[in-house]
């Protein structure tokens, strides 16, 4: 008899197996031939794509109730669909913090799908698939008349708008270089300073700017479409270990070409946080 465990892979590999299947349907680029790329060959071998997983809403997000699919978000879209590419099925390989990099060396993993932030330094070492970003947008209260009357950023930077940004957070740099005409401001808590009317607006993830406006009534935006901002982009995708360029290139060509899907998932991730 199947565990509860194995019944969910079972159930999540199916589930996969439709999703891939429609991305199938697209004519997403083939694998490497034989012979072409040592790690697919590998993997083909093996009969398994192992993939570093740690939760990192809402690029990846794990399912802690049992049932259904154990993971969801757009990195697992990307990884079931290569994986049903490769004819193969997908093994989770369970990382932490510190070992979400440094598994790919080891050859632990194939690909790491829990979402990095790419830097300077992780370049040194892997090399990313691109699919996502992470941004800020400009937080303030609807009943600031303000900050209301603001409708872009640039709308900020005026002499009496007052920004505030957490003492000993990046923001302080964005925030003197973004808005050169506003006052800006170190406090202990932002948004607090926000919220009890001492400021007008300060940045916030894109990402926790949804469940803040879920939570906290009477707020807003700028930009309105805050899941969309594009202020303070840094790249976020899935990296694979150095010197695989056919492997790395047709993870790329299939995250490119399925971009409209990854995004719409990314999207629904977002809107379904808590």
């Amino acid at each position: 008899m199947l565990s509860i465990r194995s019944a969910a892979l079972a159930a999540a590999f199916a589930l996969g197996g439709l999703v891939a299947s429609n991305a199938l349907a697209q004519d997403l680029p083939a694998p490497p031939a034989p012979g072409v790329s040592a790690r697919v060959d590998a993997i083909k071998a093996s009969g398994f794509l192992r993939v570093g997983v740690l939760n990192n809403e809402p690029w990846l997000v794990q399912n802690t109730t049992g049932d259904g699919a154990p993971w969801s978000g757009p990195a697992w879209l990307l990884a079931e669909t290569y994986a049903k590419l490769l004819g193969v099925q997908l093994q989770e390989v369970p990382v932490s913090g510190e070992t979400k990099v440094t598994l790919l060396a080891a050859n632990q993993a194939d690909i790491s799908i829990t979402a990095l932030g790419e830097s300077a330094e992780r370049k040194k070492v892997v090399d990313f698939v691109t699919y996502s970003n992470n941004s800020t947008c400009m937080i303030g209260k609807a009943d600031n008349a303000k900050f209301a009357a603001a409708k872009t950023i640039d709308d900020l930077n005026t002499p009496d708008m007052d920004l505030v940004f957490g003492i000993g957070a990046p923001d302080d740099a964005y925030l003197k270089a973004r808005f050169p005409n506003a006052k800006v401001r170190g406090v202990t808590t932002a948004i607090d300073e926000v919220l009890a009317g001492h400021a007008d607006s300060t940045p916030y993830n894109r990402i926790q700017a949804v469940r803040l406006m879920k939570k906290v009534g009477g707020l807003l935006s700028i930009p309105a479409d805050c899941i969309h901002s594009t202020e303070q982009s840094s790249d976020v995708g899935m990296a694979i270990d150095k010197n695989q360029p056919e492997f790395l290139a047709w993870l790329q060509a299939v995250a490119a070409q399925m971009k409209p899907q990854v995004e719409a998932e990314e999207e629904r991730a977002i809107n379904a946080l808590d």
